[in-house]
């Protein structure tokens, strides 16, 4: 019952999505809040690497079936009716049509292949998997950005707001005289550079918004992130208990596969076949009367059977497709190789990463608290006084600069928290426990 009601529960939120992309032609670029979830499912039945892993498994599958289906009987028929009469002594009596039974009975290299063929079809299945959690990384990665760019946004336009504020109370303070020109000048400068700022974030904005489009299919700029759609990413560093990557599993598979292929080509060059053959002929005098080069008349019906038994001795076609299969096997072991040295070497990168990035993410946390207090000090020391006569009373200009820093200090926090979630995020893939975490977006 209780996947069942999940079931409805995702299905209701691909429909809301679906009909807000269908009502957004009719509304102009209308944006609503889309789950996290419901942008990864989006996204991996959307993604063309997905469709074409989907494909590769479709086609290992009929692969396998084809290796397999050799030891059942294969039945066709075929006619061969004169279309003129024939002159002469042709050797082949005529027949309206015919039918041959084939099938093989003993053949050494054909358990190879089925054995190739089950390692291809294992290895596209690892390979589906691998491309459906590379589209969820990339699809959680761009909405967990657009949901910090989103944050970022509402801090820039209270800071933008402040700078104007604050260029508004240098104008008035240059007038009388109060402040230097230059104060002025700087306070334009820094209003232009948040500016710049703005700009930038709506640019992030408008780059992500294309690239969520193009994972799910949805129209652009039709999803508002959910922030509460997005579970907690557990710390993780490399000492975690690595798992076998998908797409690592997958390069093994293809190799073995290979192996076993090129196994059975060699065998084939030197090793017997065994298949059984049958055949019926219905023969015919209507345009040819080969009756008449016979002793006897041919018979109307005629059958035959027999076990056909094919012994390589010098076939040179042979000889070069097992060359041909044996580099290709090499060449898929030293690309699961590969694939295993790159992703050891993407752990240890990025648990280095983590570890700087976590220690950022905690000076920018710690930054932005001391600019949340250097406000409230300033905002007291506005409202009371400083307490103390020798001390220069602040302006209103002090607290906006301490509103503008602290708006600076909030966005660092956020780009930061950002980088550490996105290292996370990679580091569970390459570890192998990425559908841990993805798991908990339905829950």
């Amino acid at each position: 019952m209780q996947l069942e009601k999940t079931g409805i529960t995702k299905r209701t939120a691909l429909l809301v999505a679906l009909l807000g992309a269908v009502l957004m032609p009719a509304c102009g670029r209308m944006s609503a809040q889309v789950s996290l979830a419901t942008v990864v499912d989006l996204a991996q039945r959307n993604s063309s690497a997905v469709r074409l892993a989907d494909a590769d498994q479709r086609k290992a599958a009929a692969a396998l079936s084809e290796a397999k289906d050799v030891v059942f009987p294969s039945l066709t028929f075929s006619s061969g009716i004169p279309v003129f009469p024939s002159a002469g002594f042709s050797g082949t009596p005529s027949s309206i049509w015919s039918g041959t039974v084939e099938s093989q009975i003993f053949s050494p290299m054909q358990k190879l292949y089925i054995s190739g063929a089950r390692n291809g079809l294992l290895a596209a299945e690892a390979n589906l998997k691998d491309a459906r959690e590379q589209a969820a990384l990339e699809a959680a990665t761009a909405y967990l950005e657009l949901d910090t760019v989103s944050q970022e946004m509402s801090a820039a336009y209270q800071q933008e707001a402040g700078a104007g504020r604050m260029v508004e109370i240098e104008k008035q303070r240059a007038e009388a005289g109060v402040d230097p020109l230059n104060d002025l000048l700087e306070a334009q400068l820094a209003a232009a550079q948040i500016r710049l700022k703005r700009i930038h974030l709506q640019s992030r904005t408008a780059t992500l918004a294309q690239q969520l489009a193009t994972l799910t299919g949805l129209p652009v700029g039709s999803i508002m992130p959910d922030h509460t759609s997005i579970p907690e990413i557990p710390p993780v560093s490399g000492e975690l208990s690595p798992r076998v990557l998908e797409g690592v599993q997958s390069a093994r598979l293809n190799a073995n596969s290979k192996f076993l292929t090129a196994k059975g080509d060699y065998e084939s060059t030197f090793l017997p076949q065994f298949n059984f053959v049958a055949q019926y002929n219905r023969n015919t005098t209507i345009l040819n009367n080969a009756d008449y080069y016979y002793a006897h008349p041919i018979p109307t019906n005629n059958f035959g059977s027999g076990i056909s038994i094919q012994v390589p001795v010098f076939d040179l076609i042979r000889r070069a497709k097992a060359r041909q299969s044996a580099a290709d096997a090499l060449r898929a072991k030293v690309e699961a190789e590969q694939a295993e040295h790159q992703n050891d070497v993407a752990i240890a990168s990025l648990t280095g990463s983590i570890r700087e990035l976590d220690a950022l993410a905690e000076i920018a946390k710690l930054k932005q608290e001391i600019a949340e207090n250097q406000l409230k000090t300033v905002q007291t020391q506005l409202q009371f006084g400083s307490g103390s006569g020798t001390s220069a009373q602040l302006s209103p200009k002090s607290e906006e600069l301490a509103r503008i820093d602290g708006s600076q200090k909030q966005q660092e926090a956020l780009d930061a928290g950002f980088d550490l979630a996105k290292a996370r995020l990679n580091l569970l893939r390459a570890l192998g426990h990425m559908d841990d975490w993805l798991r908990t977006l339905n829950k």
